[in-house]
């Protein structure tokens, strides 16, 4: 969307002390185990933490704070506190500016985690630009974000040099989804549904080119409209098509009605979509109809991996309320990057956070390079990730299943 280390695995800092004096207005935050000032650096978060999509925003939050914990109890960075500003933008691209705007606004911000809707991102990242703070959203799929309004021609452009991402683009998504389903699944004839938004609208366009490239069929298109429950019309249009899938860009609310609705109109076939839908919630709302139902979502099943044992033992035993969800690990690694980045800004300038610290730490963030929880953690020109892992998932028995996991390919 757009929509999952706890691994230290980072070279230790270099012997020595490295004493941190806060600079311009940067808060104090305390003394280190020598005696000398500490410097408090905040790590702002922006996501759903209300609303239909919280389930995914709580999981992102709960990430980004064991990754600040983990910093502060291992002393990543010797002589700095890090500390988490979660705010909420319930999906709603006005409130993701808002928020923007208000971490701009402290200057003990240095880096923000977020947001998970690519269309709330759109709003945010020009705020962010301005005042030289790093973005890495974990969970933003849609590629004009990090190439550009033209990227569909090839004409790829970066449009603000503070974004970056730890999921991979809808470029890779949809094309990785449409070659599962022709090639795999052995389906010809898709019905294509996008819920006109930014991530969904993408994400479908992407599929269908790929799709009829490939010599499948697109059958038929239509578009629903987010926060409807009633898609009958749109239902007993897939039945008369004669598709044997539908594929759906959008989230888990809307997804989900639409599946149920689908398979009762008659049209016994699978829906899927990316990783907007894919969530245990997107089963309840097909009320129970939802199996044989596919998602693609970024990486490999976190709970798979061998680099996300330490984040999966660790999120457990921190005794959050909710699960990781889909974009934890990814969370967590975004939180972990602009750790990292702080990290090299305070070696490179004998132990202190430079006055312009914000800008050393978008120079750095393109030089990241660390093992994270869901693999290799670094960024191209454009500050998209270099990680092209995706998995696809099918409900099997109510709950979601992996069928297949790949390094996407051209």
């Amino acid at each position: 969307m757009r929509h999952r280390s706890l691994l230290v695995l980072t070279t230790a800092i270099a012997t020595g002390a490295l004493t941190l004096s806060a600079c311009g207005s940067r808060d104090k935050g305390g003394n280190d185990d020598n005696g000398n000032s500490k410097a408090t650096v905040v790590i702002g978060l922006d996501a759903p933490l209300t609303g239909s999509l919280s389930a995914l925003g709580q999981g992102i939050k709960n990430s980004v704070d064991l990754a600040v914990r983990t910093a502060n109890d291992t002393k990543e960075v010797k002589g700095v506190t890090f500390k988490t500003e979660p705010l909420d933008d319930q999906a709603v691209p006005a409130s993701g500016q808002q928020n923007a705007t208000a971490l701009v606004a402290d200057s003990n911000v240095l880096g923000v985690v977020g947001p998970l809707n690519s269309g709330v991102s759109q709003s945010m990242q020009g705020v962010f630009d301005r005042a030289n703070l790093t973005q890495v959203s974990p969970a933003n799929t849609s590629p004009e974000l990090s190439q550009g309004d033209h990227w569909l021609t090839g004409q790829k452009k970066r449009p603000f040099k503070t974004y970056f991402r730890t999921a991979t683009t809808d470029i890779i998504q949809g094309r990785f989804a449409a070659q599962y389903v022709h090639d795999d699944a052995k389906k010809n004839k898709a019905f294509v549904i996008d819920d006109k938004q930014t991530y969904g609208v993408g994400l479908s366009s992407i599929f269908a080119q790929e799709f009829k490239r490939l010599g499948g069929q697109v059958v038929g298109t239509d578009h629903i409209t987010t926060k409807e429950t009633d898609f009958s019309s749109v239902a007993n249009k897939v039945k008369n098509s004669g598709a044997d899938i539908v594929y759906f860009g959008g989230q888990y609310p809307e997804g989900g009605l639409l599946s149920g609705q689908v398979k009762s109109a008659g049209a016994r076939i699978p829906t899927m979509g990316g990783d907007g839908i894919y969530d245990p919630a997107f089963v309840t709302a097909s009320g129970g109809n939802a199996d044989g139902d596919l998602a693609t979502s970024v990486g490999y099943p976190v709970d798979q991996l061998d680099s996300a044992k330490t984040f999966v033992k660790n999120y457990a035993a921190a005794g959050y309320k909710d699960p990781y969800a889909a974009y934890g690990g990814y969370s967590y690694d975004a939180a972990w990057a602009i750790v990292q980045a702080v990290k090299k800004v305070v070696e490179d300038n004998n132990g202190k956070l430079p006055a312009n610290a914000r800008g050393k730490v978008t120079e750095a963030m393109g030089k990241i390079s660390f093992d994270g929880v869901t693999g290799k953690v670094s960024f191209d020109q454009y500050g998209d990730t270099t990680n092209k892992q995706l998995t696809v998932y099918q409900v099997q028995n109510k709950a979601w299943k992996s069928v297949k996991s790949a390094t996407f390919k051209d």
